[in-house]
């Protein structure tokens, strides 16, 4: 699935992933590949994404995204809050 987390200031990450978990309202959830349309809002913390190939560091890459220390095909994208969509297994997360 297409994965997009954006905030008010730019594009934090784009990319192709297996599964992403959010910190839902009332608690974490998880979408796969194929999942249901959905629409949550969402609390602090942070976004997990798995993505389908380790995920390569640029001079472009930005400071919110953590590496998974013990797995190179996982990021976390620490949030503020906000909202996240998924439709045809694409899923945008537009963040604060």
């Amino acid at each position: 699935m297409q994965v997009e987390i954006i905030t008010p200031e730019a594009k934090i990450f784009e990319g192709e992933a297996t599964a992403v978990q959010f910190p839902g309202l009332d608690g974490s959830f998880q979408v796969l590949n194929g999942h249901a349309a959905i629409i949550s809002a969402l609390a602090e913390g942070s976004v997990k994404v798995d993505l389908t190939a380790p995920f390569q560091e640029t001079e472009e890459t930005n400071s919110l995204i953590q590496n998974d220390t013990s797995n190179k095909n996982v990021i976390r994208v620490g949030i503020k809050g906000g909202v996240m969509e998924m439709l045809n297994d694409k899923v945008i997360v537009l963040a604060e």
